[in-house]
Order: structure tokens, then C-alpha cells, then sequence
């Protein structure tokens, strides 16, 4: 694996944690450079976001007890508002993973209120690729 889709799989890996990442101004720039074919460049991205994803929907199943605390990751107004969101829509809320300031912590409120693995998996994954889709659309009508 060369060291341009290494890097785009942490990258995205990472912005899908709850740590802060550019994972867009990642892919952009690889199909800029035409570092890989924009194929695997989408899948490469996609698989490391939905990976962070997975990440979070983990510490959301472990975390809860902790929560209050001072170091949890997620502000307490933003899990209220991404589990208030949760309950509103249920499941079908993951499709909106993809987005900036809700998106993961609404991954990290499916796994607080237990949603199973594989239908957090299946929706996550077309978010988080139907973003990457559109990113490298927009990218190579720019190029």
C-alpha cells in the first residue's frame, strides 16, 4: 500500500473519531495529485472513516458510565443533542454520520444506546462513502 492511501486511511480513520481531522481536504488533494485511481481512493477513505465510526459506536457501548467526566470526549450538550436525535429517528439517523458536528457523536450515541453492529455498520458505511462520492466528484470537475 503506498504511503498516499496510508495516510488518507488515518486521516480518515481519524476524522471519524471524536478527534479533530480533515479528511476531505485529504482525498481532494490525493485525486489532485492523482496519487491512486479515484476508486481507491473513495474505498480507501470510506473504509478507514467507517472504521473511526466503528471506534465510536465501541466507546459509546463501554462509555456511558462515563460520561460525566471531565475527560469523556463529547461535550455533554452535544451527546444530549445527538442522543435526543437518536431516539427521535432511530437507526435511520446513521445516515446522517457524514455530517460535521453531529456525525460522530451521533456514532458514539448509537453505541450508548445499543444499536447492533451490523445495521450501525451497513448505514454508516453508505454515509460515510456517499460523502466520499460526492467529495471526489466536486474534486475532479475542479481538477
Amino acid at each position: 500500500m503506498s504511503s498516499s492511501l496510508l495516510g488518507l486511511f488515518g486521516i480518515s480513520f481519524l476524522a471519524a473519531t471524536l478527534l479533530p481531522a480533515q479528511s476531505e481536504l485529504g482525498l481532494s488533494g490525493l485525486i489532485y495529485l492523482e496519487s491512486a485511481p479515484v476508486l481507491l481512493l473513495v474505498m480507501t477513505a470510506s473504509l478507514g472513516n467507517t472504521l473511526g465510526s466503528l471506534v465510536n459506536w465501541g466507546l459509546g457501548r463501554g462509555a456511558i458510565r462515563f460520561s460525566d467526566a471531565r475527560w469523556f470526549p463529547v461535550k455533554p450538550e452535544k451527546l444530549e443533542r445527538a442522543t435526543a436525535w437518536y431516539q427521535r429517528y432511530g437507526r435511520w439517523s446513521l445516515l446522517m454520520s457524514w455530517a460535521p458536528v453531529i456525525g460522530d457523536p451521533l456514532t458514539l450515541a448509537a453505541g450508548l444506546l445499543r444499536e447492533r453492529f451490523w445495521p450501525f455498520l451497513l448505514l454508516v458505511a453508505l454515509a460515510k462513502t456517499g460523502r466520499y462520492v460526492v467529495v471526489a466528484l466536486i474534486a475532479t470537475r475542479i481538477v
